[in-house]
């Protein structure tokens, strides 16, 4: 084995990325680093074979993705082990991730056509001599630069839906996952041999830097609000444009009217699952006072059950070692700030793993509240109705996703969270619903992946106008005539003049 400092943490080592298990120190596997100059060849190799997967169209693609999918499917046990020993997450969560990529990519496939593909759109009277078309074309070649929480899902929620919509795709994956990345590129090449139509690069940050400014025609980025404003400056340069998945400090509110037992268990999934290492992860609820002492406490019993460790284990090692520094000062603080531990505390950081904490009586302005943790904690705070709840949801510059349980006002509580997704009596469900789009707002970023919106993002819509008879109007030309131009404002009047 590679001698490492601390498990989990990515070492370059003769030119190559080697990656380890962030809870045994064992080696997952290595890859080469690339150079700029590497990167910029990745990407011109991509525009050729970009041309070509395109020229197959949808039908051709289709068969090429379902064929990949198909193969994610039969190898769904490799891959899910290989998520475990690279990134601690427990084999039963790595599969549940593997098997939502595998949905993403069979909808994209089966909707490509129908959603991007051309079709004719009515006319209005000012050009009424005049058929309208709309396509959306491929941009050509997708950079996609990957997290590591979810090292599969997450990427393939990209590639996926670019690669059904025509383009050439080169992956950044992170530095904490990269041998999971280089798999998902090669098993796409076992069915697509003829091209590199998917591809990987590797290496830190400053190879996810020079893929922004290799000139790729979007980059499609999840991870950090600090480093997606990165993303978006390199971008900048050359005007390529970006889809950006940022961080996230999602709200759960409980309403009096909410079954509790089920509020508390899709708490406790929604705050804990993956060692809380999810960006829509349930970080903070706001029970309103006539449920809360009785929701904390169903909350309470369901924590304190789940085990920790390497392997078989509800929650596994916290994946980015540095990430075990922020849990504990959001922990720290919040206790010296006047908050509780109902679960855990600060003893709960062991390294590499963090066992569950509950905090409550929590000032909002204790980092707790107002900062991205990103490991296995969870505040609950006391209010006095649904209102004040939202108020507090949407307190922060974030605006991901969200959860509300209740049952009368449920629905129009959630429209009121400002946040590009919200489940209702449930949590993080919109994730794997591959019909609805999947974004934030605010420093949660913009754009969306999954669903129509998410194909749309990946195709820049082209109009084409046509003639298809003497103009009646005529308007757009400098043969009109004034008698033309009088017709043309006793029509507007007739009708757009009445209110």
């Amino acid at each position: 084995m590679t001698a490492v400092q601390v498990p989990g943490t990515p070492v370059i080592s003769d030119g190559r990325l080697v990656s380890t298990s962030p809870a045994t120190g064992d080696e997952a596997g290595s890859v080469p680093v690339a150079t700029a100059g590497e990167v910029g060849r990745a990407v011109a190799r991509a525009r050729t074979a970009g041309q070509w997967w395109a020229g197959l169209g949808f039908t051709g693609r289709r068969t090429r993705l379902l064929r990949w999918r198909a193969l994610l499917a039969q190898r769904v046990e490799e891959l899910a082990e290989l998520i475990h020993v690279e990134g601690g997450k427990p084999v039963g969560d790595a599969v549940v991730e593997v098997l939502t990529a595998i949905e993403h990519i069979d909808w994209a496939a089966r909707n490509a056509r129908r959603v991007l593909g051309p079709r004719r759109v009515r006319s209005r009277l000012i050009l009424a001599e005049f058929a309208g078309h709309l396509e959306y074309q491929p941009h050509g070649v997708v950079g996609v630069i990957g997290p590591w929480n979810y090292p599969v899902f997450t990427p393939v929620g990209s590639a996926a839906y670019a690669l059904a919509a025509g383009n050439a795709v080169v992956l950044k994956p992170s530095e904490y996952t990269p041998v999971v990345g280089q798999w998902l590129v090669d098993t796409f090449a076992e069915v697509v041999p003829e091209q590199p139509v998917f591809t990987a690069v590797h290496g830190l940050g400053d190879v996810g830097a020079a893929l922004c400014r290799s000139g790729v025609d979007k980059v499609a980025f999840t991870g950090s609000t600090a480093t997606a404003r990165a993303v978006m400056a390199a971008c900048a340069e050359s005007l390529t444009p970006v889809l950006l998945e940022a961080g996230g400090k999602d709200a759960m509110i409980v309403d009096a009217d909410a079954d509790l037992d089920a509020a508390a268990e899709a708490c406790v999934w929604g705050a804990l699952t993956n060692a809380g290492q999810t960006c829509i992860g349930i970080e903070r609820v706001y029970a309103v006072a006539p449920v809360y002492d009785e929701f904390v406490g169903k909350v309470v019993a369901r924590a304190e059950r789940l085990t920790v460790g390497a392997d078989s284990a509800d929650l596994g090692p916290i994946t980015m070692p540095s990430q075990l520094d922020v849990i504990r000062r959001h922990i720290d603080e919040a206790i010296a700030a006047g908050g509780r531990a109902v679960v855990g505390g600060p003893a709960a950081v062991q390294p590499p793993y963090v066992h569950p904490t509950v905090l409550v009586d929590v000032p909002e302005s204790a980092s707790a509240i107002r900062e991205e943790t990103f490991g296995p904690t969870v505040t609950i705070t006391r209010v006095a109705d649904a209102d004040e709840a939202v108020r507090r949801a949407n307190a922060l510059p974030y605006g991901l996703g969200g959860s509300v349980f209740g049952r009368r006002d449920a629905v129009a509580i959630a429209r009121r969270l400002r946040s590009g997704m919200a489940s209702v009596n449930s949590a993080l469900t919109f994730a794997g619903m591959s019909t609805l789009p999947f974004g934030g707002v605010g420093d949660s970023g913009f754009g969306r992946i999954h669903g129509e919106d998410g194909l749309r993002e990946f195709g820049r819509a082209k109009s084409v106008t046509r003639r298809r008879a003497r103009s009646l109007l005529p308007a757009m030309t400098f043969e009109r005539t004034p008698t033309d131009v009088a017709r043309i404002v006793k029509i507007t009047k007739a009708l757009y003049g009445r209110r």
